[in-house]
C-alpha cells in the first residue's frame, strides 16, 4: 500500500468513527431509571414502608424525591403503615444537668443499624439546654423548659422541623403538668397546659405545698394563641400525661383528704371535656405504686404489687369498665448490671421525675408479642410472658440514664399544621 492509499484508508476510518460518534449520540441518549418512570402513587407505597432512617436520606436522592419526602399522603402512608404492627422507634431522653441530649433506636430497623443508639440533632438547645419531653403523637415531640417553665417547642426529630409555641400566662408560684396530643376527627394537635398555682401570700403548714388554685391552658398547632377553659377539680400527679388513647389524654389524680381514692381522668381533645375512666377492680390504683400506659392501642395501668411483682391490666374496650383485663402478670426482675450496684452516678433529677421511683416502666407491647419494660432509667429488657423469660437488650452508644418515650418515626411535616 502506498502513501496516498494509506491516508485514504485513515481518512474511511476517521470518517467511520464520526459516523458512530453521530449515532451513538442520536441513539443512545442515557435511558431513565425504573424507577423514575414509576408513577408518583407507586413510589409513595413503597417509600411508606421503609424505616424513617431510610426514608429521611432518601430526599437527598434527587429533588424529586425530596418533593415526594414534603408529601403530606406520604407522611399519612407511612404513619398507618407503621402503626399497623411494626414496633416503634424508641426516642430515649438524657437529662444530665446544663446540656440534655435525644438519642433514638429504631426497633423496626432491618438492618445493621437495628442494635445502635444514635444521637439526634436538637436545634433549640442553645435557648433551651434543659427540657422535659412532654409527649410523643404521630412522630411530634412536644418539649418544654424545665428550668424556666415558659418555653415549649413542637419538633420533628428526623425532618428537623421545629416550631416554638406562643407564651402562655405564668404565676409567679406554681406546678405545670402537661398534655400533648392529636385527636382522628377534628385532625388537630393539641398542647394542655394544667397550672396549679397559689398567691404568694397564702401559708400552708402542710408537709408538701399545696396549691389550690388551677388553670387549664389549651394551645391548638396552627393559631396564633393559648385559651384558657378555667379551673379543674382534680389535682394530677405531677407528670405529663402517660396515655393517648381514642384522642384522649390520661392523668391519674392525687389522693385528696376526703377522695382518697385515686381516679383515672381523661380529657378529650375534640371537645375539650374532662371526664373520669372507670378502673380495673383490683385495689392497686388507690395507691401511689402505679402508672398508665399504651398497649396494643389500648389504656393500660401497670399496678407494683408485693415483692416486685408487676400486673400489667388492659382495658380491651374503651371507656367500658367489665372490659378490663388482667393480661400480664410479672415476677421480680433485676438486670445483670443493675446488681453491680451503679448508682453512684446518677443524676438526681432524672431520678426523681423518671419513674416516681420505682424499679420498672412499661413501655409497649412488641410484634413478637413480648412486653418491653424499662429498668431504672437504665436497662431496657423484654419479657416473654409465654416463657416467662427476661432478656436484657443490648445497644450499641445507650446512654448510662435515660427516660424512654415510645414514639413513630414519621415524615410529618410541621408546615402542613398551619
Amino acid at each position: 500500500m502506498d502513501l496516498d492509499d494509506d491516508k485514504r484508508a485513515k481518512r474511511r476510518k476517521t470518517q467511520t468513527e464520526d459516523d458512530d460518534d453521530d449515532d451513538h449520540h442520536h441513539h443512545h441518549q442515557p435511558q431513565p431509571t425504573a424507577m423514575e418512570t414509576l408513577p408518583n402513587e407507586i413510589i409513595v407505597d413503597i417509600l411508606s414502608r421503609l424505616p424513617i432512617t431510610s426514608l429521611v436520606q432518601f430526599k437527598f436522592v434527587c429533588k424529586r424525591w425530596r418533593a415526594l419526602t414534603q408529601d403530606p399522603v406520604l407522611a399519612d402512608m407511612h404513619l398507618s403503615w407503621k402503626a399497623d404492627g411494626n414496633d416503634p422507634c424508641l426516642i430515649l431522653h438524657c437529662d444530665f444537668p446544663i446540656r440534655n441530649q435525644l438519642y433514638f433506636l429504631d426497633l423496626s430497623a432491618h438492618n445493621q443499624d437495628k442494635d445502635k443508639v444514635k444521637r439526634l440533632y436538637v436545634p433549640f438547645q442553645a435557648s433551651m439546654p434543659e427540657f422535659d419531653v412532654v409527649g410523643s403523637c404521630n412522630g411530634l415531640l412536644c418539649l418544654s423548659d424545665s428550668l424556666y417553665n415558659d418555653a415549649l417547642y413542637v419538633h420533628n426529630p428526623f425532618t428537623m422541623d421545629c416550631i416554638e409555641l406562643p407564651k402562655s400566662r405564668q404565676y409567679s408560684d406554681q406546678e405545670l403538668v402537661f398534655g400533648f396530643g392529636f385527636h382522628p376527627k377534628t385532625k388537630e394537635y393539641k398542647v394542655v397546659k394544667i397550672v396549679y398555682y397559689r398567691n404568694t401570700s397564702s401559708y400552708s403548714r402542710a408537709r408538701r405545698t399545696v396549691y389550690p388554685q388551677s388553670d387549664v391552658q389549651i394551645y391548638t398547632l396552627g393559631s396564633s394563641s393559648w385559651r384558657s377553659l378555667g379551673k379543674v377539680s382534680y389535682q394530677f400527679v405531677r407528670r405529663p400525661s402517660e396515655a393517648l388513647v381514642n384522642g384522649r389524654l390520661h392523668w391519674v389524680s392525687r389522693p385528696r383528704r376526703y377522695h382518697p381514692a385515686r381516679r383515672l381522668i381523661s380529657f378529650d381533645l375534640a371537645d375539650e371535656q374532662f371526664r373520669e375512666v372507670p378502673k380495673p377492680d383490683c385495689g392497686g390504683l388507690n395507691r401511689c405504686n402505679f402508672h398508665l400506659s399504651v398497649l396494643g392501642g389500648c389504656l393500660a395501668a401497670a399496678v407494683y404489687g408485693n415483692y416486685g411483682k408487676l400486673e400489667i391490666w388492659v382495658m380491651k374496650c374503651y371507656n367500658v369498665n367489665e372490659s378490663w383485663v388482667k393480661q400480664f402478670t410479672i415476677g421480680a426482675y433485676m438486670p445483670k448490671c443493675l446488681k453491680l450496684n451503679l448508682d453512684r452516678h446518677r443524676p438526681l433529677k432524672i431520678w426523681k421525675t423518671g419513674s416516681n421511683g420505682k424499679v420498672v416502666r412499661v413501655l409497649c407491647l412488641l410484634n413478637s408479642g413480648e412486653v418491653l419494660l424499662e429498668y431504672k432509667n437504665r436497662v431496657l429488657v423484654s419479657y416473654d410472658p409465654k416463657k416467662g423469660k427476661f432478656r436484657d437488650l443490648v445497644f450499641q452508644g445507650l446512654p448510662n440514664w435515660f427516660q424512654t418515650v415510645v414514639h413513630t418515626g414519621s415524615l410529618n411535616w410541621l408546615n402542613t399544621l398551619h
